[in-house]
């Protein structure tokens, strides 16, 4: 029997909310607090419903529904998002409401700050850094290194340390319905925690200023840049539900080109890397994006970890890694791909199974304008493996491991060492996932 449908599984969440809990005041000056009974609906002590997907293993995946008064914060600018996060080593239960959409670069006094704030005092200088490394005079051979290097790495630690926010074990970070609460330039880190949830929530403009020119990376060399939208790196129980992710409005049709190459200063929108393990990912929305998600650092990452759960998810207009699989097991399960080319994004591929990643992607539902191949949905390194039945392509049944295996000599493997249990919400059926979904993913649905 298929499991409860999205919309009855959504109502059943919603009465898991604490309607007579009062959300106090908070502490600490510049903290903005207020009652949770402003709100129809109290998102903020919500669990992870149980059997939906990885993060609901074991224990589950409770956040900081736990939290006292005096862990509980709302908070309005980058200053007081930095406060309410604390210690990354502090253990404690929070719940942090972001109310509005938070500028990662600003100042503790919410003056805005440009990539030449971080490069002030450090003797950085794009012009400099290209004549010094231009392959012409430089070479292909190693990695730029001397004064102009030093100077690029020490520009990047000072917005690194402006834009990175660590989120502790055991945290709920949810936006304040209605107020279009997001982040916009930063990069929202769990690091080695358990128990983190992350919901509601818009994030944007995600940018490097300076990214490293590596004349090794491919035949023709490439510029690599850092930071993602939100990264789990040795994370673990982690539920990202009902955010959108976006370059706008720095599209990458509008970077400049050195060395005949795309200055690239996006990395990912979310990424499970360094041996994070039991995660859901679901009811997101992906646009405007290259590199969208990877799972797994390196095709040596961890063994018998990196376990994630990807359902009810839109990918539109994002050209790869959706996601890129390493090593683990990963249901994919009832997302919309829509691989029409949106703002410059053209697709090269959906799923990338490699590494031996052991992928189960089940009834979802691709549309592929005229013209698109099939043949090209999927992709892989002759090592991993794509299970599964009831994907759709254009309302068709299709096997796309089989289309894919039928135009390439690297094969994707077509069974899988385990099998998934953890299903709560899958849909016997992708067939009304494109017009359900457009309505119900990303952030701003929760109320």
């Amino acid at each position: 029997m298929a499991a409860p449908s999205h919309r009855r599984s959504l109502r059943k969440r919603r009465t898991l909310a604490v309607s007579a809990a009062v959300v106090a005041a908070g502490v600490g000056a510049g903290v903005l607090v207020m009652n949770a009974n402003a709100d129809p609906v109290d998102l903020y002590h919500q669990t992870l419903p149980a059997k939906d997907g990885w993060a609901a293993s074991g224990a589950g995946t409770t956040g900081g529904a736990k939290a006292d008064s005096a862990h509980t914060f709302t908070v309005a600018t980058r200053a007081q998002l930095v406060k309410a996060l604390g210690s990354a080593s502090d253990t404690t239960p929070r719940i942090i409401r972001i109310k509005g959409t938070i500028d990662a670069d600003t100042d503790d006094s919410g003056k805005k700050l440009t990539c030449a704030n971080y490069a002030a005092g450090t003797g950085y200088s794009l012009s400099a850094y290209l004549k010094a490394y231009d392959p012409a005079t430089y070479g292909r051979s190693k990695l730029p290194s001397g004064t102009q290097e030093k100077a690029r790495a020490a520009a990047q630690q000072k917005q690194a340390r402006q834009i990175e926010f660590k989120v502790p074990a055991n945290t709920t970070i949810v936006g304040v319905p209605g107020t279009k609460a997001g982040i916009t330039g930063g990069n929202l880190q769990a690091k080695s925690v358990d128990n983190v949830i992350i919901r509601n929530l818009a994030f944007s403009a995600t940018e490097d200023c300076f990214p490293q020119w590596d004349p090794t990376d491919g035949d023709q060399g490439n510029w690599n840049s850092q930071y993602d939208a939100v990264t789990l790196r040795g994370a673990t129980h982690v539920w990202a539900d009902h955010n959108s992710f976006t370059d706008a409005p720095g599209l990458d049709r509008n970077d400049a080109t050195y060395y005949g190459r795309q200055y690239q200063i996006h990395d990912g929108d979310l990424d499970i890397t360094n041996g994070s393990d039991l995660v859901t990912v679901e009811r997101n929305r992906f646009t405007d994006h290259d590199k969208t998600m990877l799972i797994g650092s390196s095709d040596t990452d961890s063994t018998g970890k990196l376990r994630v759960s990807l359902h009810h998810n839109v990918w539109k207009g994002v050209v790869q890694r959706a996601p890129l699989s390493r090593i683990g097991q990963i249901h994919i399960y009832n997302n919309v791909y829509d691989t029409t080319t949106v703002d410059g994004y053209a697709p090269l591929y959906s799923i990338n199974s490699r590494a031996r990643a052991q992928v189960v992607a089940q009834n979802n539902f691709w549309q592929v304008p005229s013209g698109g191949k099939v043949a090209k949905l999927l992709s892989g390194d002759g090592t991993g493996s794509i299970a599964g039945s009831g994907n759709l392509v254009n309302g068709t049944a299709t096997d796309l491991v089989a289309v894919y295996n039928a135009a390439n000599s690297k094969k994707i493997r077509t069974t899988v060492n385990w099998t998934p249990t953890l299903t709560a919400g899958l849909e016997s059926s992708a067939k009304n996932l494109p017009a359900e979904l457009a309505t119900t993913t990303g952030a701003g649905v929760l109320k």
